[in-house]
């Protein structure tokens, strides 16, 4: 855990209440915004601090306000079968649209052994494993998906083409956490380059490439080329064929097609979130989510045995030279949740002024931050 000099800890329950009073405090129904915070500090208590409060202010706070968001959702469920939905979230939260969506998705699960939704019109909505985690609590495999705006570039390509797009599993097992894979499926995503911005660090090479395929390290210069359309992340695996980045491109375009053709949503350069003439227009993203009953198939308390042990037989593998231990998709963030649960968000620099500027927006005087 990389936490910047100058950052400032903030208990976990000030900042969700915060948060979720700055939600209110921009017109969206209070039990609303208390999930939309539920998301945002989840992310910060596992550690994924690209995606927590650091996103509250240039993310929902300013498009609310600029009305490309809507912060009263309309959840609408246009088609649906015993096992399967397709819902219209019309541009609202995307937190409520894909916490109500996979728990669609986990009450057909219980009852016929699989459920599947899948949303269009929606917005960002958080860190993706938050929604896996509530199958995974309710003893199912969650899996979900979203597309986003363009940033990536396919295999031999430069142009920003596609998402982030992450590919996301949850997995109860029999340890003190689930198995928890949440990455997006190019090296990195744009919210960590955000989080570099703030640091003022520049990125390691092969992470961003210019319209020419030569690296980019600037991450701020990287942000604005970016929207830009002048540089574009690379698949996982890296630049090229080499390194089988080809593999990170084409699990990026399953996780597109997933995320639009399912609903008949909108995909790629649709999500640009400008018009024509340049005018800011809302980002009308898709998201699928999967919930796979696990008692359909065997005894909830041998799935998490074997689940458990396979873990276990990993991290006691053989490691290599130098290296303290292995980990398994998961251990970290229930690590960093141990660390920081009496400690804590720690703010840095930038987000403790976004935050200063929220609260005197609103007027939420009952908050002493001392920053």
């Amino acid at each position: 855990m990389e936490i910047e000099k100058g950052s400032k800890w903030v208990k976990f329950a000030v900042m969700e209440n915060f948060m979720r009073d700055v939600f209110k405090g921009v017109g969206v129904p209070a039990a609303e915004a208390a999930v939309c915070a539920d998301v945002l500090i989840t992310a910060d208590k596992l550690g994924i601090d690209s995606h927590g409060v650091s996103r509250l202010k240039p993310i929902y706070y300013n498009r609310i306000k600029q009305g490309i968001q809507l912060p009263k959702t309309r959840f609408e469920i246009v088609r649906e079968t015993p096992t399967t939905a397709v819902i219209d979230g019309h541009n609202g939260m995307g937190h409520v649209i894909a916490r109500r969506a996979m728990e669609i998705a986990i009450r057909k699960a219980k009852k016929f052994g699989l459920g599947m939704t899948a949303v269009r019109n929606s917005t960002h909505y958080g860190i993706a494993g938050y929604h896996s985690l509530l199958a995974s609590k309710a003893g199912m495999i969650g899996i979900t998906g979203t597309n986003a705006r363009p940033s990536v570039a396919p295999t031999f390509g430069v142009e920003n083409m596609m998402g982030t797009n992450p590919l996301t599993f949850a997995i109860p097992t029999d340890e003190k956490f689930p198995f928890l894979l949440d990455c997006a499926t190019p090296i990195t995503q744009r919210g960590k380059i955000e989080v570099y911005a703030k640091l003022g660090k520049k990125l390691p090479k092969g992470w961003v490439i210019d319209e020419k395929g030569n690296s980019k390290t600037d991450s701020s210069a990287v942000l604005k080329d970016l929207v830009a359309g002048t540089a574009a992340l690379v698949p996982l695996g890296g630049i090229g064929e080499e390194l089988a980045g080809y593999k990170g491109y084409g699990y990026c375009a399953v996780v597109e097609i997933l995320s639009a053709a399912l609903q008949n949503g909108a995909y790629m350069k649709m999500l640009l979130g400008v018009d024509k003439n340049g005018k800011k227009i809302p980002y009308p993203l898709g998201h699928f989510f999967l919930a796979i009953n696990i008692a359909a198939f065997t005894s909830l308390r041998s799935f998490k045995k074997t689940a458990g042990n396979i873990l276990r037989g990993l991290r006691a593998s053989k490691k290599m030279p130098g290296a303290k231990r292995i980990y398994t998709a998961g251990e970290k963030e229930h690590l960093t949740w141990l660390y920081r649960r009496g400690r804590g968000v720690p703010l840095n620099k930038e987000t403790q002024k976004e935050i200063l500027a929220m609260q005197a927006e609103l007027g939420l005087k009952k908050y002493k931050f001392r920053f």
